[in-house]
C-alpha cells in the first residue's frame, strides 16, 4: 500500500466534508442557532488544517489494493468528523450513539437513537439529512466530480464504493462519469423537492425529505414522521420517488441518449418492478381486513414496500402490528434490495438474479455434465469473476449476519429484535420488527451493541469488502 497516497486522498476527503458543514452552518446562523454555529466550526477548522496537512503527501498512482483502504478509511473518517457536531448539541449521551446515528446517514440507513430528531436546530438536523444525499450516490463519486484525479487511479475508487456486483463508465473519463450521475442525482432530487413544495410541504422540510428519499436513507425530522402532514397526495409522491431511486442511474443515462428500447430490456428493471408489483399487491390482500378500505390499504402497502423495497426506511404504518405474512414479505424486501448502481442498499437483484440463474445452470449441468451452461444475464455471457465474487459475497453476507445476531444476543433483546436490527442496519434499511420496529429506535440497544450495529452499517454500504480489507496485513504491504 502506498501510504502518502492514501493520505493525500483521504486529506481531499477531509477537505470536501470540511466545505460541506459550511451549509449547515449558514443555516445555524440564517436561524439564529449559534450554539450549533459555533459547533460546526470547531469541527470544520481543525478538518481544514488536517486536510491541508494530507494533502501536501505525494504518492504514486493508486493500485486496486489502494482503491479498497482509501474507500474504507473514507467513509470511516468523514462519520468520524461529521459525528462531532452531533455529539457537542448535547442531544445524544454518548459520542458512540452519535457516531451511530452520523454512520446511519452517511450510510443512507436511517437507523436512529433519537426518539425525537425535533430537539435538533435547523442547521443540525439539515446535516443529519443532507448526509443521505451525500452518501446515496457515493461520497468518494461526490469527491471525484469535485476534485482532480488521474483517471486509472479514480476507476479503483469507483469500484470499491459503487454498489452492486460490477461497475464501469458511462463515458471515457471516471471525472466526467461521476459528474453525469450527480447531475442526473441532483435533478431528480430538485424535482422531488419542487413536487413536495407544490404538494404543501414547506420548503426546508421538502429538502430534507427529498434528501432522504434521493439518498434511500429515512431520516425523519420529528417523531411524527411523515404523518406530520397528514397528506396522501405527499406520502405517493414519495413512495414512487424511492422506487426511481431505486433504479440503477445507469439506465437514466440511457433514456437521456434515447436508448429507450436497452431500459425496457433490462432484466433486473423488469425483475425489480415485477417483486414491487407481486409484493404489493400480496400485501394488500393480506391487510385489507386489517385497513377496511381499498384506497388506504393501497397507498399504505405502496408506501411500505417502495420504502423497505429500496431501503429507505420511511414509515407510514406500523407494520409491526400487521399480520405475519406482511412482516415476513417486507423481511425478504429487506434482504434483497433494489438494483445494483442505485443509492439503495441490500443484496441487490443483479445478485439474486445471477445466483438464482447459476443454480439453475448446476441443475441443468448435473443432468447433462457434457454440455456447457453459461449464465447470461441481458443476453451476456456473465464471466467467472463475477459468479465467483457473488457466491463469495453471498457466503460472507451469511456468516457476518450469523455472527452479529448471536452477538447481538448478548444484549439480552428477543430473537426477533435482534434478526431484524441486523438485517436492518447491514442492508442500510433503518427499521426492523420488535422493539426497532418503524415507531421505534434503536436506543434500547447498549453502547457495545450499537457500536457493532454501526460497524454493521459501514460494511454493509461498501459491500464488506473495503472495511474488512483494512484488517488484512497484506492490504498494508508496499
Amino acid at each position: 500500500m502506498n501510504k502518502r497516497t492514501v493520505i493525500n486522498n483521504i486529506g481531499k476527503i477531509i477537505l470536501v466534508e470540511a466545505i460541506l458543514m459550511l451549509i449547515p452552518t449558514i443555516i445555524s446562523l440564517c436561524y439564529g442557532e449559534f450554539d450549533d454555529v459555533f459547533n460546526f466550526l470547531v469541527t470544520i477548522i481543525p478538518s481544514l488544517l488536517v486536510a491541508l496537512l494530507c494533502t501536501r503527501a505525494k504518492g504514486s498512482p493508486l493500485t486496486p489494493r489502494d482503491g479498497y483502504v482509501i474507500v474504507g478509511l473514507a467513509w470511516i473518517v468523514i462519520s468520524l468528523i461529521g459525528a462531532v457536531p452531533m455529539f457537542l448539541t448535547g442531544a445524544f449521551d454518548t459520542y458512540i450513539s452519535a457516531l451511530f446515528e452520523m454512520v446511519s446517514g452517511f450510510t443512507t440507513t436511517g437507523a436512529s437513537v433519537m426518539s425525537e430528531p425535533g430537539v435538533l436546530g435547523h442547521g443540525t438536523q439539515f446535516f443529519r439529512c443532507f448526509s443521505h444525499w451525500i452518501g446515496g450516490m457515493g461520497v468518494l463519486v461526490f469527491v471525484l466530480m469535485l476534485l482532480p484525479m488521474e483517471n486509472d487511479s479514480s476507476m479503483h475508487l469507483i469500484k470499491a464504493e459503487v454498489p452492486g456486483p460490477t461497475s464501469g463508465k458511462l463515458v471515457p473519463r471516471m471525472r466526467q462519469t461521476s459528474r453525469i450521475l450527480y447531475g442526473i442525482y441532483g435533478a431528480l432530487t430538485l424535482i422531488l423537492v419542487i413536487v413536495l413544495i407544490i404538494l404543501g410541504m414547506p420548503v426546508y422540510d421538502s429538502f430534507c425529505y427529498a434528501f432522504g428519499t434521493a439518498g434511500t436513507g429515512g431520516f425523519g425530522i420529528c417523531s411524527q414522521g411523515l404523518g406530520l402532514y397528514n397528506s396522501p397526495a405527499i406520502e405517493i409522491a414519495i413512495s414512487i420517488g424511492m422506487l426511481a431511486f431505486g433504479i440503477n442511474f445507469n439506465l437514466y443515462y440511457f433514456l437521456l441518449l434515447g436508448k429507450v428500447k436497452d431500459v425496457f430490456k433490462n432484466e433486473e428493471l423488469r425483475v425489480y418492478f415485477g417483486i414491487v408489483v407481486v409484493a404489493i399487491v400480496s400485501i394488500s390482500i393480506n391487510i385489507f381486513s386489517v385497513i377496511g378500505n381499498f384506497a388506504d390499504t393501497f397507498r399504505l402497502s405502496l408506501f411500505q414496500v417502495s420504502s423497505i423495497m429500496t431501503t429507505t426506511g420511511f414509515a407510514t404504518a406500523d407494520f409491526n402490528m400487521w399480520p405475519n405474512f406482511s412482516q415476513h414479505v417486507l423481511v425478504i424486501l429487506m434482504i434483497i434490495g433494489a438494483c445494483a448502481g442505485s443509492t439503495a442498499g441490500g443484496f441487490k437483484i443483479s445478485r439474486v438474479i445471477i445466483l438464482w440463474k447459476s443454480f439453475i445452470a448446476e441443475i441443468k449441468r448435473i443432468i447433462n455434465p457434457k454440455r456447457m451452461m453459461p449464465v447470461r444475464v441481458n443476453g451476456s455471457v456473465i464471466d467467472y469473476k463475477a459468479l465467483q465474487a457473488a457466491k463469495v459475497y453471498c457466503a460472507a453476507y451469511l456468516i457476518i449476519m450469523c455472527l452479529s445476531v448471536l452477538l447481538l444476543s448478548l444484549n439480552g433483546l428477543d430473537f426477533t429484535t435482534n434478526v431484524t436490527a441486523t438485517i436492518a442496519c447491514f442492508n442500510n434499511i433503518g427499521p426492523g420488527l420488535g422493539l426497532v420496529g418503524p415507531m421505534a429506535n434503536y436506543s434500547v440497544y447498549s453502547m457495545p451493541a450499537q457500536f457493532l450495529l454501526t460497524i454493521l452499517m459501514l460494511a454493509g454500504r461498501l459491500e464488506i469488502f473495503p472495511m474488512f480489507l483494512l484488517f488484512a496485513k497484506s492490504a498494508h504491504d508496499r
